[in-house]
């Protein structure tokens, strides 16, 4: 039996020539002496910033980066002791170096602004993540485990600034873990709260008036829910602005979609605390219903509906008229799934309640909407839920409602004759041209200069 030589693949390499060829831009550091230089050590190995992008720069470099992040980690949730302030500043810095950097230009910038949710497999996932997730997790352990006041001198206006706009970032998970640290350092920065909230309100305003494109509209406004929560009634005139001025306007823009349900949040918190601002919120909502949005329209009947269950029984009155005479607007909608939203709103109490607070104005309006449904609407289910509606209303006041059906029938009646006394009028006048015609001829012939 001949000996048979086992030779290595050409492309495979040994274990020393990978690491020979593969020489890291920093040497990794050697066993140090103490805690605290160990830390300094991985800190500045990875202060270096790879692009992802480069093909110069080397995947084993990239790994042992993510390698010595996990390391560094690692050590601080395995001390007990907070951060010393000696590593503090470089440790900031590499922080800074890694998470403060141009953002890239979106990859579909139309999908700023419509509606796309976070799911939306347009989202752009960074490569740039494998290190982002844990230099995340590193800024919230160290101001989860440090002194605030020391915190304060390395973490100052600008480094928060910098923070809020990484919320343009379009990878969701970044925004995810952003929202995290920004609200953790909210909670623990009590003398910066103020700056805070007017920097986060800045962004909403140029949202709304300006650019209506900015991925992280619901994750700013996730933080607000939980900022209006903690708010003390009663409310400081700054809030009841903010509710106002920000809130309110940004139910008008396109992307409303994405963000509804965190902007739902806020408005109800603020009606719970002070049920008197619910007229100042179904106002500025009925002020910027949409016009030919179907999906936003569904929405905003659905906030209707809660907001009602809040509002000052003192204010059903006043607010019976406006609510209703929009959900009746709904009610009539060609688009069967907003007809049928509104039809079950009537299956709320609440609703109930305040429709019949003010049924001497309010149910002429119901009923013509009603009436309108069962001879003109084109969907059979439509149809049958209005009729389900219709014995509703008719058992808050038979007798009103009878009149108002004489009322309407008898301006269905006028309208009719008025619209054939206009097309009389137009046949006459018609006439009258084709004879005027017929005898003048030459009436109209221009001359030429």
């Amino acid at each position: 039996m001949s000996s048979q030589k086992i030779t290595q693949p050409p492309n495979q390499k040994t274990l020393h020539e990978f690491f020979v060829q593969e020489k890291p831009l920093f040497s990794i550091p050697s066993s140090p002496t103490s805690g605290n230089e160990e830390i300094l050590s991985t800190v500045s190995y990875c202060t270096f910033v790879f692009t992802f992008t480069d093909p110069s720069e080397s995947p084993a470099q990239r790994d042992s980066k993510r390698l010595q992040l996990s390391r560094l980690i690692a050590m601080m949730k395995s001390s007990k002791k907070p951060v010393h302030e000696k590593v503090l500043r470089p440790l900031v810095s590499m922080i800074k170096a890694n998470l403060f950097r141009p953002l890239p230009p979106p990859t579909n910038p139309s999908a700023i602004s419509e509606f796309l949710d976070e799911e939306d497999p347009i989202s752009i996932f960074s490569p740039l993540w494998s290190h982002l997730q844990i230099v995340y997790e590193i800024l919230l352990r160290l101001v989860n485990s440090t002194d605030t006041k020391i915190l304060r001198n390395y973490m100052d206006h600008s480094f928060l600034l910098n923070l809020l706009t990484l919320f343009q970032s379009e990878d969701p998970r970044e925004r995810e873990s952003l929202k995290n640290v920004y609200h953790k350092i909210y909670s623990k920065f009590v003398c910066d709260r103020s700056a805070m909230r007017k920097s986060m309100t800045d962004v909403l305003l140029n949202y709304v008036f300006e650019t209506e494109k900015h991925y992280g509209i619901a994750d700013l406004l996730e933080i607000w829910g939980t900022i209006v929560n903690g708010f003390t009634v009663p409310l400081k005139e700054e809030h009841k602005l903010f509710l106002m001025r920000v809130l309110i306007p940004l139910h008008k823009t396109k992307g409303m979609q994405v963000y509804h349900r965190q902007l739902a949040y806020c408005i109800s918190q603020f009606v719970q605390k002070e049920p008197m601002l619910g007229g100042v919120v179904v106002r500025g909502i009925l002020r910027y219903w949409p016009v030919s949005n179907c999906q936003k329209e569904i929405l905003l009947i659905g906030e209707l509906e809660d907001l009602v269950e809040n509002l000052d029984p003192d204010q059903y009155r006043k607010l019976a008229l406006p609510i209703c005479t929009q959900i009746t607007k709904c009610i009539n909608s060609w688009n069967s799934q907003v007809a049928e939203r509104a039809l079950y709103v009537w299956n709320n109490e609440q609703f109930y309640k305040m429709a019949t607070t003010g049924t001497v104005e309010v149910l002429p309006v119901i009923v013509q909407g009603v009436e309108k449904n069962l001879k003109l609407h084109w969907s059979k289910s439509v149809r049958q839920l209005t009729e389900s509606v219709k014995v509703v209303v008719e058992d808050i006041d038979p007798d009103l409602y009878a009149k108002a059906q004489m009322d309407l029938k008898v301006k269905e009646s006028v309208a009719h004759q008025e619209d054939m006394n206009r097309k009389k009028r137009w046949e006459r006048i018609e006439l009258a041209a084709s004879k005027n015609q017929f005898v003048n001829p030459q009436r109209y012939i221009c001359v030429s200069h």
